[in-house]
């Protein structure tokens, strides 16, 4: 290490990840250079109608994108990489990743037309490169995904460690243990902050092996009398790998529901993360020709999105697939905070049709990330002089705080951040500088950041009290009613059980506009403002609800 030099800068800060579960992506700034660490997306909240993704506001990255060095990409789940190919098209810097985590993104970005123009290069644990001035390691972290690796910067004060998703598994599916080694190595040279995963910090022990929902996922596979349906992330990769070996251990054929699911399940196999047999995995449209004994299928879903696979088949929308009687469902995901009440209603929608569902059952699925005493040895392993809990919700960075005391931290060096603020290091003390802009940027179909508060405030108002146009034609030289008004009602009242309603509402709007010409107040807008405001009072009156009003005047 060299030698600790009180001029030099370091500051950290989040973009998104703070408070929150996903949108993970943290930038450490040494001197004038900066380091993004992911770049992750977030499943929108249950108000945020018609959105897609959530993804960070990287516009103070983007204002300064000559002092942007490179993005490092912990391992390849959506909610550490997912945002890339958004960040990309506004910062064109070099992305490092392990070999299947870019492999993961590289569709992604081919989709976007940016593989081209990106410059992805491969790491892998114990690499040590240099990106800008800084010298950066990789190590080996244990998580539900292959490839994973923790990042260590190297700076004038000591190390800035980001653990990204990690556990301390003893058993992992692909034999490859956390390089403990290295993180001592670590503690010993002296690590300046820590950055360490905080969505377990309230649930005590350790959490289990990714082994351990092996044995539970083939006793399922061989009691079900019909087909067995999975549902996970289209990136749990070991979870995948157990339902095949599963299918080929009960001589099932599998297909795969969701473009992301047979995405990522072809590049995994491509790059030789899954090992699949020949013949076992078939399409959908061949799933009629085999009995429901010798069938399994993996799809997307476990979260309870509306557009996935699992759902579709669920309410029978699906134009392949639907779920039938004697059906096994296997959700293997842990709910997302927020998405219990989702995951819930496509449970009902299962039992519903008969099938025998398996969810929140720790046979057929265990947690990617530590829990109290995993962190706990990471905190003892790096011995940091100052820490910051990442990734997840407030509640969470407070439990992992209070894990960091009972190791040892002062106080004083456990900091509690939100998105955008700056944490100023030194070797002893610490400071909140300035904030830098954070926030969400919503994406909706192709576009990005166009949906706004004031968007999603009308798209609240229609989906909770409807909307009602009114069209009335004027000539505006005689102020005289050529026809109209005319009302159309959407989502408010049902027109023919509220005739009198509407009839008076008409009856308003032509008395509103005959007084405003009386006036001479004949500027659109004007008579537009004067319509919504007696309509508004008139209908709240009578119904207590609060339409979308829109009027719309023509001119002959």
């Amino acid at each position: 290490m060299p030698k600790h030099e009180s001029t030099s800068k370091v500051r950290v800060f989040a973009l998104g990840g703070l408070g929150e579960t996903g949108k993970n992506m943290y930038v450490v700034e040494v001197n004038d250079e900066m380091i993004v660490l992911d770049a992750g997306q977030m499943i929108p909240e249950d108000d945020m109608l018609g959105v897609d993704i959530v993804i960070a506001d990287i516009s103070y990255l983007v204002q300064n994108s000559d002092r942007v060095k490179g993005i490092i990409l912990s391992h390849g789940h959506e909610d550490h990489c997912g945002a890339l190919p958004y960040v990309l098209r506004k910062l064109q810097v070099p992305v490092y990743g392990t070999k299947l985590t870019l492999g993961l993104i590289e569709g992604d970005l081919k989709a976007q037309n940016l593989l081209k123009k990106t410059e992805l290069k491969t790491v892998s644990s114990g690499d040590k490169v240099k990106i800008g001035n800084v010298k950066v390691e990789f190590f080996r972290v244990s998580h539900s995904i292959p490839d994973c690796v923790g990042v260590a910067l190297e700076t004038p004060q000591g190390y800035v460690v980001y653990t990204g998703d990690f556990k301390f598994d003893q058993t992992p599916a692909d034999h490859k243990f956390a390089d403990v080694g290295r993180m001592t190595q670590y503690g010993k040279k002296g690590v300046l902050c820590l950055l360490s995963d905080s969505t377990n910090a309230e649930i005590p022990g350790t959490t289990p092996s990714e082994k351990e929902t092996e044995p539970g996922m083939k006793a399922v596979f061989r009691e079900a009398m019909g087909r067995v349906i999975v549902s996970t992330y289209a990136s749990n990769i070991y979870r995948i790998q157990q339902v095949i070996d599963a299918a080929k251990e009960t001589n099932r054929k599998v297909a795969v529901v969701g473009e992301s699911m047979k995405k990522n399940i072809q590049i995994s196999k491509r790059l030789g993360y899954l090992r699949v047999p020949k013949q076992l995995m078939i399409n959908v449209e061949e799933l009629s020709k085999h009995k429901g004994e010798n069938i399994a299928i993996i799809s997307t879903g476990s979260q309870g999105e509306p557009t996935s696979g699992l759902h579709r088949m669920a309410k029978g929308t699906d134009r392949q697939l639907s779920i039938m009687p004697k059906d096994t469902v296997v959700i293997s995901a842990s709910p997302t905070p927020g998405k219990e009440k989702s995951i819930g209603r496509v449970v009902d929608f299962l039992y519903r049709v008969g099938a025998e569902v398996v969810h929140s059952d720790k046979n057929v699925n265990v947690s990617g990330h530590a829990s109290q005493e995993e962190l706990m040895l990471m905190l003892n392993l790096m011995k940091p002089r100052h820490f910051v809990p990442i990734q997840g919700e407030y509640r969470m960075q407070i439990a992992h705080g209070n894990l960091a005391k009972t190791t040892g931290v002062r106080p004083e060096r456990i900091h509690l951040l939100q998105n955008g603020e700056v944490l100023q290091l030194e070797e002893k003390n610490a400071t909140k500088s300035t904030k830098v802009q954070a926030g969400n940027v919503l994406v909706d179909g192709l576009g990005i950041g166009d949906v706004g508060n004031i968007v999603l405030r009308d798209r609240r108002l229609l989906s909770k009290d409807g909307i009602l146009v009114v069209v009335v034609t004027l000539n505006k030289k005689t102020n005289a009613f050529v026809s109209g008004p005319d009302i159309i009602s959407r989502g408010f009242v049902y027109v023919r059980e509220s005739e009198e309603l509407l009839d008076e509402a008409k009856q308003k709007v032509t008395e509103t506009l005959r007084e405003c010409m009386e006036d001479n107040v004949n500027e659109w807008s004007s008579l537009k403002s004067n319509v919504r405001d007696v309509l508004s009072r008139y209908l709240f009156d009578k119904t207590k609800r609060r339409p979308m009003i829109l009027p719309i005047i023509m001119e002959v």
